[in-house]
C-alpha cells in the first residue's frame, strides 16, 4: 500500500497550509513539527487506539486540544455514526477552545454524513490553529478539510508522526484506495519452517509472549479468516482473550461444510462467526448453524477474493488471515493478502510432510520468489516476528 501520493496531493498551493513532511522520511531528514507537537500527536494516537477494532468503516482518529502549553480537552472517535474525536475534544475544552491549538491524528472532515463537518466545528470554535498528523484518502475529504480551515484564516500544519498515523489506519487506507480491506496473513512456524508435526498437532510452536501479541492482533482487526481443517485440527476461539477487548468477526471458510458440530466457534455469546460456503452444501449442518447463532453466506464459488469482496460490502477494513497453507497460499494469489506477519520459534520439529505455512504457489524458480517490502524484525519472548508487505503490484 503507497499512501504518499495521496498525501502529497493536499498540495501547498493552499494558503496558510504548512506541508511538512509529505513523503516517507529517512533517518537524515527534518521530522515535522515541534518535539512538543510530535508528543501531542503521539497522545492523539493513543487515544484513537481505545477504539481498536470498533470504528469500521470509519478511521481510528484522537484529537487534543491545548493552550498556553496545557491540554485542555481530548477525545476520540468510538465507532461509526458517533461523534468524531474532534467533537469530543472541543466539547471537553468548551469556551476555551477559541484561540486553542488543536491535534488531530487525522485530517478534519468537511463534508455532511451521519455526523456535521468538524472543519466546520474546529472554525465555529475559534481555533487559531490545526495540527494534522496525514491527509484524508477518503474522496470526501482529501484535503477538503485542510482547505476550509485555511480558508477561514485558521493555521494548518499537516505532517506531524504521520508515518505512525498512516500505519494505525492502514487498513481504512487501503480499503479507501483498493475497495478491497486489507489483508494481513498471519501465522507461526519453527526455525526449519514447520507450522505443525506430521500428525497435525501444533499447540505451541510459540512462547506465551507471541500469542499474547496475537491476541492483541486480533482485538485491532475486525475479521479473523479461517478454514475447515484448522476447525478440525485446532478448535480454535479466535477471539482477543482480553476481558473488555474488541473480538472480530470469526470467518470460516468451508466449501462442503464437512465442519465438527460442537466446535468452539459455534458459542456465539462472546464473538460472533460468519461460515461462507458453496450453495447448497450440506443442508442439515447449516440449519445446525443456524439455531447456535452463526451466520452462513453462500456463495457459488468460494475464494478468498470473493470473500474479501463481501468483507468489503460488510464495512470491514482489515482482515486477519489465520489459516492453513493451501488457503494461505490461494488468498496470496488472489490479491487477498497485503501483508505478512510471521513468528518464527526457535525449535526445530523436522518431518518430510510437516505442514508449512504457505502451500503451492505454482513458482518453479527463486526468481519468482515474492520479495517482501518495508520489513521489520522485532523479537517477541524468544520468537522472532518479522513484518513486511507483499509487493504492491498484487494489491
Amino acid at each position: 500500500m503507497d499512501n504518499s501520493p495521496v498525501v502529497a496531493q493536499a498540495d501547498a498551493s493552499l494558503p496558510n497550509y504548512t506541508l511538512e513532511n509529505t513523503l516517507p522520511m529517512d533517518s537524515t531528514e527534518k521530522k515535522a513539527g515541534s518535539d512538543f507537537d510530535r508528543l501531542m500527536m503521539r497522545r492523539c494516537l493513543e487515544l484513537a487506539r481505545q477504539a481498536l477494532g470498533r470504528t469500521s468503516p470509519n478511521p481510528l482518529v484522537g484529537a487534543v486540544i491545548v493552550k498556553d502549553g496545557e491540554i485542555i480537552g481530548e477525545g476520540f472517535h468510538p465507532r461509526a455514526g458517533e461523534p468524531h474525536a474532534e467533537v469530543f475534544a472541543l466539547r471537553a475544552a468548551g469556551d476555551a477552545a477559541r484561540g486553542a491549538t488543536i491535534y488531530v491524528s487525522l485530517e478534519p472532515c468537511n463534508h455532511y454524513g451521519r455526523t456535521p463537518p468538524c472543519s466546520e466545528g474546529l472554525i465555529q470554535a475559534g481555533v487559531s490553529k490545526v495540527v494534522v498528523g496525514m491527509v484524508d484518502p477518503n474522496p470526501l475529504v482529501a484535503g477538503g478539510g485542510i482547505a476550509r480551515l485555511c480558508a477561514a484564516g485558521i493555521e494548518v500544519v499537516v505532517g506531524v508522526e504521520q508515518e505512525a498515523c498512516q500505519q494505525l489506519n492502514e487498513g481504512f487506507v487501503h480499503r479507501i484506495l483498493h475497495k478491497r480491506p486489507l489483508g494481513i496473513l498471519k501465522y507461526a512456524m519453527t526455525l526449519d519452517g514447520k507450522i505443525a508435526t506430521t500428525s497435525g498437532h501444533s499447540a505451541w510452536v510459540t512462547n506465551q509472549d507471541a500469542r499474547s501479541e496475537v491476541h492483541l492482533l486480533r482485538a485491532s482487526c475486525d475479521a479473523v479468516i479461517v478454514g475447515g481443517n484448522t476447525v478440525r485440527q485446532d478448535n480454535p476461539y479466535l477471539t482477543s482473550h482480553q476481558v473488555g477487548f474488541h473480538n472480530p468477526l470469526r470467518v470460516v471458510m468451508s466449501r462442503q461444510l464437512n465442519l465438527p458440530e460442537n466446535a468452539r466457534l459455534w458459542e456465539t455469546t462472546e464473538a460472533p462467526t460468519l461460515v461462507l460456503t458453496e450453495v447448497g452444501s450440506s443442508p442439515d449442518f447449516r440449519e445446525l448453524l443456524l439455531k447456535q447463532g452463526v451466520e452462513v453466506v453462500e456463495f457459488t464459488s468460494l475464494t478468498p477474493e470473493q470473500v474479501m469482496a463481501h468483507l468489503y460490502d460488510r464495512g470491514v477494513c482489515s482482515v486477519l488471515w489465520e489459516c492453513g497453507g493451501t488457503l494461505a497460499a490461494s488468498a496470496i494469489a488472489q490479491g487477498a493478502v497485503q501483508k505478512i506477519l510471521a513468528f518464527i520459534a526457535p525449535k526445530i520439529i523436522g518431518g518430510n510432510y510437516a505442514p508449512t505455512p504457505v502451500g503451492d504457489l505454482g513458482f518453479t524458480s527463486m526468481t519468482e520468489a515474492l520479495p517482501l517490502e518495508r520489513v521489520r524484525w522485532r523479537v517477541v519472548g524468544s520468537d522472532c516476528l518479522v513484518e513486511g508487505y507483499l509487493p504492491q503490484t498484487r494489491s
